[in-house]
């Protein structure tokens, strides 16, 4: 790896985006970090990371940033499922057109590639499992169909303008500084904050829904490789998961304490990967164990 490459991680104040951004400056990379901390903390930044305080809906701000970029991951989105039921027009213009904006800046600064950071909410309810990147995506929330429009432009950016480009579609990602609070796929970090306080844990019914959860430290190991694999480039479409599921009832045990049931929501039952095209493509298998994720994480929270 060439410590001269100038790196952009959109996003990088956010869960995901802050960990890809530590382990970018680790591997000697120059780290760009754009975000505009409406989701993101000010705390996840790597001092050693050059920061701009931009919005991707504004990409006269974004192109002075890309210019002579080598890679860009792009992870800058609005993420929770019920909010953007509520307000679709925020949610495509920041998830789609923000999206957007990001290819276009990225091919006007020469991009090497672009990783984006795709969703696994774009399969919706499917009727096999496990969920396999040739299925028709049937999203049933805004958000979703936001995160899938952003894997097809990326795609037709491949194929129309010759920019390289590859999406990842994340299952449910876990681990340290994750949000306690909102979509499902935080439900972990909620558990861990509803034990700690001495609250019960609240579980939607029945508690018999199952996702697939893949620890963030194999998730940025994900993005390092699609930056560097001779594989892809030309917008495939990968799933990153462990390729097994756990329901939410095995994870409240597994955290422990009491449980309470809530009102339920929009959300696909179960959700299970098929992790073989990562394998084949990037040479990718998760390496962290459910429980001892888990584990990593009671004992950060000082609950064991």
């Amino acid at each position: 790896m060439n410590k001269k490459n100038k790196v952009i991680v959109t996003g990088g104040a956010g869960f995901i985006g802050s960990h890809l951004a530590d382990a970018l400056l680790e591997h000697g990379f120059e780290v760009h970090i754009v975000d505009n901390f409406a989701t993101g903390k000010r705390e996840n930044i790597n001092p050693e990371a050059e920061l701009h305080e931009i919005d991707i809906r504004d990409y006269e701000k974004l192109l002075p940033v890309f210019q002579g970029v080598d890679y860009v991951f792009h992870l800058a989105a609005l993420a929770r499922v019920q909010p953007s039921i509520e307000d679709p027009k925020t949610y495509e213009d920041v998830n789609a057109t923000g999206t957007l904006n990001v290819l276009l800046a990225a091919r006007e600064g020469g991009a090497g590639r672009v990783i984006y950071s795709a969703s696994s909410s774009a399969y919706g309810n499917q009727e096999v499992l496990p969920f396999k990147e040739d299925m028709t995506p049937r999203p049933i929330s805004p958000y979703a169909l936001q995160k899938y429009v952003g894997e097809l432009w990326s795609a037709l950016f491949s194929k129309i303008y010759g920019l390289r480009t590859v999406s990842l579609r994340y299952f449910n990602v876990y681990g340290p500084r994750a949000p306690g609070e909102g979509a499902y796929a935080l439900a972990i970090s909620r558990f861990l904050s509803q034990r700690k306080q001495g609250e019960p844990l609240t579980v939607v019914p029945d508690g018999t829904q199952s996702r697939d959860l893949v620890h963030i430290r194999d998730v940025v190991r994900a993005n390092l490789l699609a930056m560097e694999s001779g594989k892809v480039g030309e917008g495939e479409i990968i799933n990153i998961a462990a390729g097994k599921s756990h329901t939410v009832l095995e994870l409240a045990a597994l955290i422990g304490g009491p449980t309470v049931f809530i009102e339920p929501r929009i959300e696909p039952k179960h959700t299970l990967a098929d992790i073989s095209k990562a394998k084949e493509l990037l040479g990718w298998s998760p390496t962290i164990k459910f429980e001892d994720g888990i584990a990593e994480l009671k004992k950060l929270h000082g609950l064991v």
